[in-house]
């Protein structure tokens, strides 16, 4: 018969807090009532059967926030295996085993080290297990249980914001909702009152009101006016348990502002208002500024100013400043104190935006009286006309008075006034001014043709005060007379074929006249007397302004007579009669069988397919470029077969100078050896040209040894001489040195002229990669080596 064990968990009360267990299935018999048993079933997938059992546990409860200084014991773990020998040991897993929640592992018993915060962990699911300690083996099923945290008042409420901002319009009804304010409680919804949050409010009345469930603030009092009071901070508790006795709370701030409407109408602090203007302020100009005040705020604030009445009405205007809300008076004519000196205005003041809840409190508007003194100043004359237009005849004599100008002081005094024109306007000095009553006369004559408008300034000045003047422009136009003589319209020159026949017209002529014509120009065109008879051309008059030029003759010889000139005399219809006589040119030309010209010359004709004089020019010069630019490429090519030695001051053999100075350093002790001074040995060779290229490689010439005796001033001396008479060395006084270097150098010596004399062959081929300065030295050696090749 198989044997079934049953795994056993005892729990009682510690103190100070007592352990709540809740029973899963019915009491039995055979174990004391104190005394709690849970049969803990695990991962056996066996039904297990046990003929006697006690109370069955799998829940139990810790209150959190254990405040006892010593472990909070949780229950005891036991299994009917144990034979109280200490072969068995107990095993606790799952959440929090080992480190929250520990068990003895030969008594079983269950404590919790730490405090336990429902808030952070309401459920700890745990699996117990009972071993064999020496095999290690389960000798029960492992079981699960779970301990659940209960909860403790141990959280206040919390608001969503810890500052709310909100605004409700002024005059506002009782209940109008202001904002929701919201708290919430972290503790257990579902146990107790914990988390149930009552709201009340603690600083605010009697303006406002919140609902104690919802947390809605209202309004509470009637007519809030923004102008009395704009800002209010309501203060609210957020209370658990309900509210009772004992519970949490927390508290938030509400700032509330009231928002202006339209609830005061503009009024004016006075209502009368005295400004003065003087008669001289030019229109548009401001005269003073008046205000209404509003206590209301924005575009409930916002005025509209006009003028409703009085005698200056037409006079005067206003206009409102929008970022002061003022109104501002100006003047819309000019002011006449001898006219008028007193205008009295009514000024209306109305807002924009009326709400119409509050138009029981009276109209929006104010209305206030504005008296205007105006004030004499003494103004400067004025003229009869803003402007004078004259006209006068180009023909005039000088000093003729073509009209005259009116000015006078408007001022009571009645200043005398004086006359002068601005210069300025009247360069030329054309016209002048009597000072004395204003008429205005010609100094010069007049042309219509050359000027057709003259306008001038007049200046009238007060004779006590010339700083008061004024100015006024004269307009004046210069009528036309017949005074000019009419001519051709274009300068005339035409042809006649040789062959052209008689009573052919040749060219048509038409005149200009300077002169207007109210009625229109009428030309009429005739020959001159003294060829009207003689002409071998004739002239027909058209009527309309124009005539036609006609021959008179069949053919014409060029030869014989070349060019003809024709006298027209041509004339208007106007008073006084005006004429003038133009000459039009008549060229003789030989033309084809159509009447086109081919010449007018005398000399051979040129066909179109010949060439023109002035291509032949341009030929010539290009053939006498062709031949300038063959002949200094000639002599060109002939320079360069015969190119001096010497070309520049930057010849190569420019820098061997610097050589001179060459040794062996501080070794070369026999550089400069008197002896060898004394004993020098040099080849003596063919004389060669010094500016030419030699053609052929010139070797080191010799000369006569010194006598022992002989002093070294003048050995060196005879040869200096000996090379400036030699054409064949090179021009450089130093090259005479390098011959002379001491046998004993231990740099031997460096100069390329030398180098020449030695057994072994040298290559210069590296001169031609130096660059173009080096090119001589390199067509020099290089010439050499090719003459040793050879």
């Amino acid at each position: 018969m198989r044997t079934y064990h049953c795994f056993w968990l005892l729990f009682w009360a510690g103190q100070p807090h007592q352990s709540f267990l809740t029973p899963l299935s019915k009491r039995t018999s055979g174990f004391p009532e104190k005394e709690k048993v849970l049969v803990l079933s695990g991962n056996s997938r066996q039904d297990l059967h046990r003929s006697k059992r006690s109370w069955m546990w799998n829940q139990f409860f810790l209150l959190e926030e254990y405040t006892g200084t010593d472990y909070q014991y949780v229950g005891k773990l036991h299994s009917d295996q144990d034979k109280g020998d200490g072969s068995l040991k107990y095993i606790l897993s799952g959440d929090g085993a080992g480190d929250l929640f520990i068990i003895n592992e030969n008594t079983g018993d269950i404590q919790a080290t730490k405090r336990l915060d429902r808030e952070e962990k309401p459920v700890y699911i745990l699996r117990a297990q009972a071993v064999n300690r020496r095999t290690g083996r389960p000798v029960e099923p492992e079981s699960e249980f779970i301990i659940k945290i209960h909860d403790i008042n141990d959280n206040e409420p919390m608001f969503t914001k810890d500052v709310y901002n909100a605004s409700i319009p002024e005059m506002s009804d009782v209940g109008t909702f202001v904002v929701q304010v919201t708290a919430t409680d972290a503790d257990d919804p579902t146990y107790g009152n914990s988390a149930k949050v009552v709201y009340s409010i603690l600083q605010g009345q009697p303006y406002f009101s919140v609902e104690s469930e919802t947390g809605i603030i209202k309004t509470a009092l009637l007519n809030m006016d923004r102008e009395n009071r704009e800002q209010y901070q309501v203060v609210i508790q957020a209370k658990d348990m309900g509210g009772q006795m004992g519970g949490l709370s927390g508290t938030t701030t509400v700032n509330i502002t009231l928002t202006d409407v339209n609830d005061n109408p503009p009024r004016f602090p006075q209502s009368t208002y005295q400004f003065r203007a003087p008669e001289s302020m030019p229109p548009d100009s401001p005269v003073g500024r008046i205000k209404a005040n509003d206590a209301d705020v924005d575009e409930n604030a916002e005025i509209e100013y006009s003028i409703t009445e009085g005698d200056g009405y037409d006079m005067f205007g206003i206009i409102t400043d929008k970022d002061t809300q003022e109104g501002i008076i100006t003047v819309k004519k000019a002011l006449d104190f001898e006219n008028k000196n007193l205008y009295i205005l009514k000024v209306e003041a109305t807002n924009t935006h009326v709400d119409p809840r509050f138009l029981y409190l009276g109209p929006f508007k104010d209305s206030a009286t504005v008296r205007i003194q105006v004030e004499d100043v003494d103004e400067p004359p004025v003229f009869s006309r803003p402007a004078y237009i004259m006209e006068v005849k180009e023909d005039v004599p000088i000093n003729s008075v073509i009209g005259t100008v009116t000015a006078q002081d408007p001022d009571a005094a009645k200043n005398p006034v004086k006359y002068s024109v601005d210069r300025h306007t009247d360069m030329d000095r054309v016209f002048n001014i009597n000072s004395g009553n204003g008429s205005i006369f010609t100094s010069k004559p007049l042309d219509r043709e050359t000027l057709l408008w003259h306008n001038i300034t007049v200046i009238a000045s007060e004779i006590n005060n010339p700083k008061q003047s004024s100015r006024v422009p004269v307009f004046i136009k210069v009528l036309d007379v017949n005074d000019n003589a009419p001519e051709f319209a274009m300068f005339y020159e035409t042809f006649v074929c040789e062959n052209a026949k008689a009573e052919q017209l040749i060219q048509t002529l038409s005149a200009v006249d300077k002169d207007d014509s109210y009625s229109g120009h009428q030309f009429s065109f005739s020959l001159a007397p003294e060829a009207a008879s003689s002409s071998n051309f004739t002239l027909q008059d058209n009527r309309d302004n124009t005539a036609g030029i006609f021959t008179r003759k069949t053919r014409y010889n060029r030869h014989e007579m070349s060019t003809y000139f024709l006298p027209v005399v041509i004339s208007d219809n106007d008073y006084p009669i005006q004429s003038s006589t133009e000459t039009v040119t008549i060229r003789v030309c030989a033309c084809d069988h159509r009447g086109k010209m081919l010449s007018c010359n005398a000399e051979a004709l040129i066909h179109p397919t010949g060439l023109s004089t002035g291509a032949l020019i341009a030929i010539l010069l290009c053939i006498i470029i062709l031949l300038v630019t063959v002949v200094l490429f000639a002599a060109l090519r002939r320079q360069r077969k015969k190119e001096p030695l010497i070309i520049s001051k930057e010849d190569i053999r420019d820098n061997i100078v610097s050589y001179n100075d060459e040794g062996g350093g501080e070794e070369d002790t026999q550089a400069f050896d008197i002896g060898t001074l004394r004993n020098p040995e040099a080849i003596d060779d063919n004389k060669l040209r010094r500016d030419i290229v030699p053609e052929t490689l010139f070797m080191p010439r010799r000369t006569a040894t010194a006598r022992d005796n002989t002093d070294v001033r003048d050995f060196i001396n005879q040869r200096l001489k000996e090379n400036d008479t030699d054409p064949a060395a090179p021009p450089y006084d130093s090259l005479a040195t390098y011959a002379y270097e001491g046998n004993g150098s231990v740099a031997e010596s460096l100069s390329s002229l030398e180098s020449v004399t030695t057994d072994g062959d040298q290559d210069y081929d590296y001169l031609s990669d130096w660059g173009p300065r080096f090119k001589k030295l390199a067509d020099m050696y290089g010439a050499m080596d090719s003459d040793k090749d050879s």
